[in-house]
């Protein structure tokens, strides 16, 4: 049982839970997912690692209710036990100092990318974080970003926060100004899709995050697969992170529609 420390809404529909996982908070590397179950024999739900405190021994997670499983989770308090926390899992971001990282997170995809814009800062690059989302209330860990990142642009799409835009705008406004040697994304596929279609434009290296797709987590069901380069590619087992450029975004929005 893994008990639930602390617990924040960030949106009415997007919840943050600090739970109590000593060995995988030691042994987690930005990228790395666990596999969540609320009880026994729960639904397996695959959640991406937003922040780890090795001597808290606890993981941060940021779950998006959509579903029975992710709503159960979300139900829970503080003082409330997991059932299962598998993990980490998944291969770890690439980490090493290339210049300036442009990272860029629509959503709830900025969760995932909070632990890779730490480790870029930290690996001595000039990071430059673009928050995206619909509306102001739906912008998500920028106190978190904000010591990490050089500069954060905030984008959203009726202009109530920040500029009012896409985050395409956002990252290639950067892109037009100064030298900038990665992009990396994280948010939904179409907006992936789009960034990786600017950068490929401005010949700039991009890294994305395809997690969203995930269900089983172990390679198991085949419900991940993606065709990466022209290969078919597992995302749980080798992602979840890929070159941008070589996804092939339009089968994988295609196949995401059966989760509708």
């Amino acid at each position: 049982m893994f008990k639930i420390l602390e617990k924040e809404h960030f949106s009415e529909n997007v919840v943050k839970l600090i739970v109590e996982a000593p060995l995988i908070a030691r042994s987690r590397k930005p990228g790395h997912f666990v596999i969540v179950r609320a009880g026994e024999g729960g639904e397996r739900i695959p959640l991406t690692i937003a922040d780890a405190d090795r001597d808290a021994g606890t993981i941060t997670l940021v779950v998006q209710q959509i579903g029975v499983s992710t709503r159960k989770i979300c139900a829970l308090n503080p003082g409330d036990t997991l059932a299962d926390v598998a993990g980490p899992l998944g291969k770890a971001t690439h980490i090493e100092k290339v210049g300036t990282v442009v990272c860029c997170g629509g959503g709830v995809g900025v969760a995932p990318l909070l632990p890779i814009i730490k480790a870029m800062k930290q690996a001595g690059n000039r990071v430059v974080t673009v928050l995206a989302a619909r509306t102001k209330d739906l912008i998500i860990l920028e106190d978190q970003v904000t010591p990490w990142s050089d500069e954060v642009i905030i984008m959203t799409d009726d202009g109530s926060y920040g500029h009012k835009g896409l985050v395409t705008e956002g990252v290639e406004s950067v892109i037009n100004r100064e030298q900038v040697d990665l992009v990396v994304t994280i948010g939904p596929a179409v907006m992936m899709k789009f960034v990786a279609l600017m950068t490929a434009k401005h010949n700039v290296p991009t890294m994305c995050s395809l997690n969203t797709i995930m269900v089983d987590g172990t390679g198991m069901c085949g419900a991940c697969r993606v065709t990466v380069d022209g290969h078919t590619r597992f995302v749980c087992i080798d992602g979840p992170e890929f070159d941008a450029h070589k996804v092939n975004f339009d089968e994988m929005i295609m196949r995401l529609k059966a989760y509708n």
